[in-house]
């Protein structure tokens, strides 16, 4: 911490100055108040020691202009000639403390701890506001046209209430969208409450959206407010709602057509005013199918479908995309350093990640320091099994018919990310830059098919 001692008294001047400064701060002193007031005046402490009377500028002047100057600055006032008055003028003022003479050593670093404690946390508070500030102001980023008819859909449908569908392939961005639906919406100041039913255990999920009666099943010790009550007058957002119980699913269809439910165990009708957003992974339409997604659950959701194309499919969006990411992490000082090559590279890769993979590979750069590594990481995220993965090979005519051959790099790139495993299934997942849950529907899906 930056500190400003002013004080006319010699000894005390000079015994404060050396005690803080064994403790580690850095410390200015001056005996002349006048002097003191230009000093907070022209500079920012994060504390100021005054006395009160002083020659020139007395130390309530001082306090006021350090306060003017920093209103985070902290001022201590201390005194021989200690008042009720003085004390309680200082405190309106805006003085941390009011202490007076003489000093005790102990007592006096015991404040200044506390003071750099309070800063800490104050300083991670205001860090992780930021954070959250940045998490709520997510905004879509692109300008090809794939994404310009996104925005406009984005923008015609945001103001109503129709329930939305956001359909797009893992690390597309599906929660970007539907924080931006709730934005620019008449419920933007209401809650936007956004959950991943593959992350919630099956057994949970009624529970955790509907909420629960005390003693409605073992350790229901109270009562529980599910997802849907906490949204109340906002949004909720369902991820992953194709992994969405199929024995639930008719307790869903009843929330999104009457806004209304009964918690578990319970009796009573719950009413809800909520807006309801689902995003999926895959094609419900094969769900419903396959009798694994109810039909008219479907189709109710299916009101207002909103795509997002694959990052593969709008690449000219790269680079506003990685100058974003650079911005987001506090690190755009290295874009002056980056060349085209690097851009290059990227735009040569197919990113089955999406924009979640592209992320995550900006920060491996940021990380590093070194944008060199690019090449050699999607080289080696491009051949799984040591091929080069190249367009030019997809040239010729012996592939089999694309759903196949899809269904066969698929394949082929989960058990490659199996094997780098071990068989875990986290680490895998974490390798492939899927979700957990993503990664079991998957091969689920390729052990129904005897794949």
């Amino acid at each position: 911490m930056k500190i400003l001692i002013v004080e006319d008294e010699k000894i005390t001047r000079i015994t404060l100055a050396n005690l803080l400064d064994k403790e580690g701060y850095e410390v200015q002193s001056v005996a002349d108040g006048s002097k003191g007031h230009e000093l907070v005046c022209e500079n920012s402490y994060d504390v100021v020691i005054t006395d009160l009377r002083l020659p020139g500028k007395g130390g309530l002047d001082i306090l006021n202009a350090a306060k003017e100057n920093n209103p985070e600055c902290e001022v201590i006032v201390i005194t021989a000639y200690a008042s009720v008055e003085t004390a309680v003028s200082a405190l309106k003022k805006g003085a941390y403390d009011y202490i007076t003479k003489p000093l005790s050593p102990e007592k006096f670093i015991s404040l200044m701890n506390n003071i750099h404690q309070y800063h800490e946390v104050r300083d991670e508070n205001q860090q992780l506001k930021k954070r959250l500030e940045q998490i709520e102001s997510k905004t879509i980023i692109g300008n090809s046209p794939p994404m310009r008819k996104l925005l406009e859909t984005v923008e015609n449908v945001a103001s109503h209430d129709y329930t939305v569908l956001i359909q797009g392939e893992s690390g597309t961005g599906k929660e970007v969208v539907a924080r931006a639906l709730h934005r620019h919406s008449t419920r933007k100041d209401k809650p936007f409450i956004a959950i991943n039913c593959a992350a919630i255990p099956e057994t949970l999920v009624e529970s955790e959206l509907f909420g629960h009666e005390k003693g409605a099943f073992s350790g229901a010790i109270q009562q529980h407010e599910g997802y849907f009550e906490r949204a109340d007058g906002g949004t909720i957002f369902i991820d992953d709602i194709d992994d969405f119980p199929l024995h639930l699913q008719v307790k869903l269809l009843r929330v999104l057509q009457e806004r209304q439910f009964v918690r578990v165990g319970g009796s009573e009708t719950v009413n809800v005013d909520v807006r309801v957003i689902c995003a999926t992974k895959i094609d419900l339409e094969e769900q419903v199918r396959k009798n694994e997604f109810r039909e008219d659950l479907y189709y109710r959701l299916h009101i207002i479908p909103v795509h997002i194309p694959p990052l593969r499919d709008r690449k000219e969006d790269i680079p506003n995309l990685v100058n974003h990411f650079f911005g987001k992490h506090d690190a755009g000082h290295m874009l002056s350093d980056l060349d085209p090559a690097f851009y290059e590279a990227l735009m040569q890769y197919n990113w089955p990640g999406n924009v979640r993979q592209l992320e995550n590979t900006v920060e491996r750069v940021i990380a590093t320091s070194d944008p060199d590594i690019v090449t050699d990481l999607i080289n080696e995220r491009s051949a799984p099994n040591g091929e080069t993965g190249s367009d030019d090979d997809a040239e010729g005519d012996d592939y089999p018919p694309f759903e196949q051959y899809m269904h066969n790099k698929e394949k082929e790139i989960i058990n490659w990310a199996l094997r780098e495993a071990d068989n875990n299934i986290s680490r895998a997942a974490k390798l492939l830059d899927l979700p957990r849950g993503t990664l079991r529907s998957k091969l689920k899906k390729l052990d129904e098919n005897g794949a």
